[in-house]
């Protein structure tokens, strides 16, 4: 990797976000995609013409920070035998909402701060076995998720119009039949859910999925008719969702929701209520994207979550929080990184 630094480089990382004043947090090294991503769009039509890669944050044809592999992985063969679609989570965070209820796709730092958190720490996670499409869309504020007006609705609507059209955009020239996987955080989960809805539910097109990796946000029992959540680690056509907290710690949101949300294990792949050990945790990624750390955590399925127990690492004596959303990605990144594969040649031997 290049030797430079990026102001703001890490606020999409769990530690960073909660740690921004500790001096112990630093910005880590990344290649400078400055010259090969243009964030300064002159698009004015309402839906941006996706033939153009600057509204991709991640894209094969471009070089972008979805391409970056941890220095302690690079050793190991990639071999795209699929695509995935990836849908970006909530980085427009600003409470004042200074770009209204929905972000301007064209905001260069917003952008900016997406790619180098988003992609480089999620979208990345698929790169050994996949060729990732992550759109540019108009996406909501995160104050849509704590409102309950029409606008927050309307919000959220818009901004899966966007998505929608990024996925039609590349059916049409770039899949060519091609194995699919679509992953999702968050935000971006919401707008996933509805994806596979349209696209996939009893549609010809199931049969080119691989799985959905839908994280973040629950995807409860009822939501779906035909699609299943996946049974075990070599399941296919089938989708995956978890929400990690600290052990112990019973979120007052979670404890309203009223149905049954799906949760999978991403130590062991199935839905089975008892501790994965640490062991099984092949390494997480944390501050420093270069470092994985193996048995970073263990898990167990508890209710509509998933427990964990709070990361040990260099500075996590600082770590107070007890809703760890943000890092549903980092905290089992090789394992997530490895099932993608296994399940892609399961797919593929069917």
């Amino acid at each position: 990797m290049s030797n430079y630094k990026s102001n703001g480089l890490l606020k999409g990382l769990f530690i960073v976000i909660l740690f921004l004043n500790s001096p112990v947090f630093t910005s880590c090294s990344l290649k400078n995609y400055s010259s090969s991503i243009n964030y300064n769009f002159n698009e004015k039509s309402t839906i941006p013409d996706y033939s153009n890669l600057d509204y991709w944050a991640a894209h094969p044809l471009k070089e972008d920070p979805s391409d970056e592999v941890p220095k302690d992985l690079q050793n190991q063969r990639s071999d795209t035998l699929a695509d995935v679609f990836f849908i970006h989570p909530t980085t427009y965070t600003d409470s004042k909402m200074a770009m209204g209820w929905n972000a301007d796709i064209n905001n260069e730092k917003l952008n900016r701060k997406t790619d180098n958190s988003a992609i480089l720490y999620q979208a990345s996670v698929f790169n050994k076995y996949c060729r990732v499409f992550a759109p540019r869309y108009r996406q909501a504020n995160l104050q849509a998720f704590y409102s309950t007006s029409d606008s927050a609705k309307e919000s959220l609507d818009f901004a899966y119009e966007y998505v929608k059209k990024a996925f039609e955009y590349y059916l049409q020239h770039f899949n060519n039949g091609r194995p699919i996987i679509i992953a999702s955080h968050s935000q971006g989960t919401s707008h996933a859910a509805r994806l596979l809805k349209e696209f996939f539910q009893g549609k010809s097109l199931q049969k080119q999925l691989v799985c959905a990796y839908i994280i973040g946000l629950p995807v409860f029992t009822d939501y779906f008719s035909t699609l299943k959540p996946c049974a075990d680690s070599t399941s296919t056509g089938c989708f995956i969702g978890w929400r990690t907290f600290k052990e112990g710690y019973e979120a007052p949101f979670v404890a309203k929701e009223k149905r049954k949300a799906i949760v999978i294990n991403p130590l062991t792949w199935n839905m089975d209520t008892t501790i994965a050990p640490a062991k099984l945790n092949k390494g997480g990624i944390l501050k420093n994207f270069d470092k994985v750390i193996p048995a970073l955590v263990h898990a167990q399925i508890h209710e509509n979550v998933l427990w964990v127990n709070k990361p040990q690492f260099f500075g996590s004596i600082f770590l107070t929080t007890k809703n760890y959303h943000i890092a549903d990605y980092n905290l089992f990144y090789v394992n997530i990184r490895e099932n993608v594969g296994t399940r892609i040649k399961a797919f593929l031997k069917k």
